[in-house]
């Protein structure tokens, strides 16, 4: 199933309906409200929440996958963790308080703060490089640098113009100097060589192309003048507010799950086709599973772990932001507050490749 890139579920599909739910449970019951920490010290029941996922299920949610699996979210006291299926980028979910957490984008988040009042915030952020590429295939145009898109024709979906056009910005590539072709989400064009590079996504398209038997050459916007964090977690103000201890427990259920992930990508792909029940290809999931743990693990991460976002970091999505159109100060839409209490009491998570 071909994936849509992030941009455009940020800033076309905030209004899409969901196609479907799944509910992961650590055992069954309905939403409850989460409870206080008990007089002897024990570990507070949390209840339920629902989380609103970007995407269909695939390797995208592994982390959560093994959350519920592996009973982090019921060791965290949650008696239900319902993960709903997307694509969505949850914004009106959360606003309209049918969710308590979606895992969505700094393009969604900071489009509706700026544009609708939303008051959204991320507290963390699964990737920690954006995903999007300008994929060629090495024998056609081999577009290795930003000076190779000059003089080119590309192939952009309308709903990540924006995005394109701010990476085209940062690197002072004015629109004139190459050819911007209007293209769906199938990088056909790209093999029938009607364009010479496609916007797309490395832990997608690329791999689609890639696994057809072509040699292809990516030129990551993260690597070049379009950093931005990807898959954040967001909550309203007011959610994070009141359920600051919450929030923690479950930062901490996914920090566990996601390092189960990066300690094995390749089990962590077999379990998600076995398990999942999706029409999911073996061979381009096990690609995404070790293509997308490039973007989760970094240096960032290894020093002050998973979900990190740095001070540096934030700022830089929000200069790529500005560069889309959306005018956002990163205290507006990041608070990282809760991931640095986290690992303050837990820094053993800090490790996760241990």
């Amino acid at each position: 199933m071909t994936r849509t890139p992030f941009v455009r579920r940020g800033l076309v599909a905030a209004g899409l309906t969901l196609t479907g739910a799944l509910a992961l449970s650590a055992c069954s019951g309905g939403s409850e409200p989460a409870a206080d920490a008990t007089a002897d010290g024990e570990s507070a029941s949390h209840g339920s929440i629902t989380v609103q996922q970007s995407w269909i299920k695939n390797e995208e949610f592994a982390g959560e996958f093994y959350a519920t699996t592996k009973g982090y979210y019921e060791e965290a006291g949650f008696d239900e963790v319902t993960l709903l299926e997307g694509p969505s980028t949850g914004v009106a979910e959360l606003m309209g308080d049918s969710v308590q957490v979606a895992l969505n984008d700094p393009l969604a988040v900071g489009a509706a703060v700026a544009n609708e009042g939303a008051t959204i915030k991320m507290i963390g952020a699964t990737f920690q490089k954006n995903p999007f590429t300008v994929l060629s295939l090495k024998d056609g145009a081999d577009i290795a640098t930003v000076e190779d898109l000059k003089g080119k024709k590309i192939g952009v979906q309308d709903s990540n113009r924006a995005a394109f056009d701010a990476f085209l910005e940062a690197n002072g590539i004015g629109q004139d100097e190459l050819e911007i072709v209007a293209v769906q989400y199938d990088p056909a064009p790209l093999t029938n060589g009607e364009v010479d590079g496609f916007y797309a996504y490395l832990t997608n398209e690329a791999l689609t192309v890639k696994l057809a038997g072509n040699e292809i050459t990516n030129l990551p916007l993260a690597d070049n003048g379009f950093p931005l964090v990807a898959e954040t977690v967001s909550v309203t103000d007011a959610y994070l507010a009141e359920n600051r201890e919450l929030l923690k427990d479950f930062l901490v259920a996914e920090i566990k799950g996601w390092s189960d992930v990066l300690a094995d990508p390749e089990q962590a792909a077999a379990d998600v086709v076995a398990d999942f029940g999706t029409d999911l290809d073996p061979e381009k999931t096990l690609e995404a599973m070790k293509a997308q743990a490039e973007l989760i693990a970094t240096p960032d991460t290894e020093e002050h772990g998973l979900f990190t976002i740095t001070e540096d970091m934030q700022q830089a999505t929000v200069d790529s932001l500005a560069g889309a159109g959306i005018t956002v100060s990163a205290d507006q839409i990041f608070d990282l507050s809760l991931l640095d209490e986290v690992y303050a009491e837990h820094p053993e998570l800090v490790d996760y490749a241990g």
